[in-house]
């Protein structure tokens, strides 16, 4: 493969990987967003019969989560594709962690419909007490660990955006500084739940930092001809 088809191979993956960014984004957005008003707060009977009389949304709130951990292997891949020159291990170690995260979520995923079904199934229902039907609820560690793999990617994919001149420094900086903090966050969360709420503004960085290198990737692609490159 000549230096030109090599560096338009680059700028596809690359494009690939800033529309993945956005549309990842979006789509768990959307997902949380719809779940978390359907459900509301409450008991957890007053959040099944919420979720009972909206099933349909809720179910549709949980497919987006899935679509989202699905897209992340398509977002990985792009990265990976458009990184590799830069050092292969390391790219291969990023994709790794990235389809780990793919495969947390779509465990997360899977098990949220099984609540659904102990949520809104009666029958389920009888099968537990309150206090076993609230710990089956409660995923948040499962979100934070597929979060530390996701975080773990993101460190060594914009470690190489850093390495190399693809994108301007300082979104590589923005991006890597985001991605030491979300394990950090995650682990936070994980040792000290209580405090959980408040370590979730660590996410911003990361969402600023995605949606900025996504728009990126789409519009310009990576400058592999820069010197350094």
């Amino acid at each position: 493969m000549t230096s030109s088809e090599t560096e338009k191979s680059q700028n596809r993956y690359a494009r690939l990987a800033g529309f993945m960014f956005l549309f990842v984004i979006a789509v768990d957005l959307l997902g949380l967003f719809i779940t978390a008003r359907v459900a509301g707060s409450g008991n957890f009977a007053e959040t099944a019969h919420k979720i009972a009389a909206s099933e349909m949304l809720y179910r549709f709130g949980l497919s987006c989560e899935l679509i989202g951990s699905l897209c992340t292997v398509f977002l990985a891949m792009g990265l990976y594709g458009a990184l590799k020159p830069i050092d292969s291990n390391l790219a291969l170690l990023a994709l790794a962690f990235r389809l780990g995260e793919a495969t947390l979520g779509g465990a997360q995923a899977m098990l949220s419909l099984v609540v659904l079904r102990v949520r809104i199934g009666a029958d389920y229902s009888n099968a537990f007490d309150a206090k076993q039907l609230s710990a089956l609820v409660d995923l948040p560690a499962l979100f934070n660990i597929g979060a530390i793999f996701f975080g773990m990617g993101s460190i060594f994919f914009f470690y190489l955006f850093f390495k190399s001149t693809y994108i301007p420094k300082f979104l590589s900086v923005l991006g890597l500084f985001a991605s030491v903090l979300v394990p950090i966050m995650c682990f936070g969360s994980l040792i000290s739940p209580q405090h959980a709420n408040i370590l979730q503004f660590g996410w911003i960085p990361m969402a600023l930092a995605e949606i900025s290198v996504g728009l990126w990737l789409l519009i310009k692609g990576v400058n592999v001809r820069a010197p350094g490159a």
